[in-house]
């Protein structure tokens, strides 16, 4: 939903500030290009951010939400990136303009919850950050972990270690002493009834965490994730499947090399997306017939299940056919 009932879908910004935070960590202030305010956004919520040379990002703001005349998000330059984050160091720079997105909340907090557990690995912070300061600006009760390799790739130390809530959050370093590694077993054990959890960060991390809170049983409800990538899953066993168009009854066929996406996209089928990685939920599809393999990031297992949906930037078929509501 657009902030204000506008129509508007996109934002003209300039590159106020570009700050190294951290080894291979920027963040970038964005203002409105016509020094207008910008649409109000809440904890947890995202940007995308229309790059040069056409590639579409998701990142997240990590400025106080009652600001309305910066956006701020904090970007990794990761090796394995597929070109946004060079991009947005190597090309972007202060004085630049860009689009994006107004912000989507994807990974809001439960403000009924009696407490939140917040944890953090390496650029996941940036969420969690904006969360950490949404609860102690209303006097909720939180915890926060801050996980990352090393105290030099942790961004936003200082202003973690000033701020009021500095008591409220541990940070973990993997080359530190190891009773200082998080303990994630232990930490989600002790907590209280009623204790949302919310964790950003690598899939590996969230992997772990999401494991061990299903393992203690943990309520669905209660637990908050929003991954910053996905390992694209191809496998040598993948092989062709049909879709078929409810509105239309065509049928298109999706080679093994190919996704759903792209076999539409070729047969003059456009799909609207984002991040290309099952991430994002952009290209969200409702399935009317047959069975989708879920290769995605994005949804719970109970929507898994119930395979009405799926997205079709990276996920596949176990039946012959999809019937897709396209």
């Amino acid at each position: 939903m657009v902030a204000g009932g506008s129509s508007v879908s996109s934002l003209r910004v300039r590159v106020a500030r570009k700050i190294f935070e951290a080894v291979d960590i920027c963040t970038f202030e964005l203002v409105s290009a016509g020094g207008d305010s910008l649409p109000a956004f809440s904890a947890g919520s995202h940007l995308d951010v229309y790059l040069p040379g056409g590639l579409t990002r998701q990142y997240s703001l990590c400025n106080d939400p009652a600001e309305s005349h910066r956006y701020l998000i904090g970007v990794l330059n990761d090796p394995v990136s597929r070109g946004g984050s060079k991009t947005m160091h190597e090309r972007v720079k202060e004085g630049d303009l860009l689009n994006v997105g107004i912000p989507k909340n994807h990974f809001a907090l439960a403000h009924e919850a009696g407490k939140s557990l917040l944890l953090a690995g390496g650029i996941g912070v940036t969420p969690i950050l904006c969360m950490a300061e949404r609860l102690a600006a209303l006097g909720k009760e939180f915890e926060m972990h801050y996980c990352t390799r090393s105290k030099g790739r942790t961004a936003f130390f200082e202003r973690i270690r000033r701020s009021a809530f500095a008591s409220k959050v541990l940070f973990h370093f993997d080359d530190g002493e190891p009773r200082q590694k998080l303990d994630i077993a232990a930490v989600l054990q002790a907590q209280q009834a009623g204790t949302h959890l919310y964790v950003c960060g690598p899939k590996g991390f969230i992997d772990a965490v999401l494991s061990t809170a299903r393992a203690y049983r943990w309520c669905e409800a209660q637990i908050h994730f929003e991954f910053f990538g996905s390992d694209m899953i191809k496998r040598d066993a993948d092989g062709s499947f049909e879709v078929k168009l409810a509105s239309s009854g065509r049928i298109i066929v999706v080679p093994k090399d190919k996704t759903v996406v792209e076999a539409l996209s070729e047969a003059g089928v456009k799909i609207q997306t984002s991040c290309e990685q099952g991430v994002c939920g952009a290209c969200l599809t409702r399935v009317l017939e047959g069975e989708p393999e879920h290769r995605d990031v994005y949804f719970t297992p109970e929507e898994r299940s119930a395979n009405n949906q799926f997205l079709p930037c990276c996920s596949r078929a176990k039946s012959a056919r999809l019937v897709l509501d396209l």
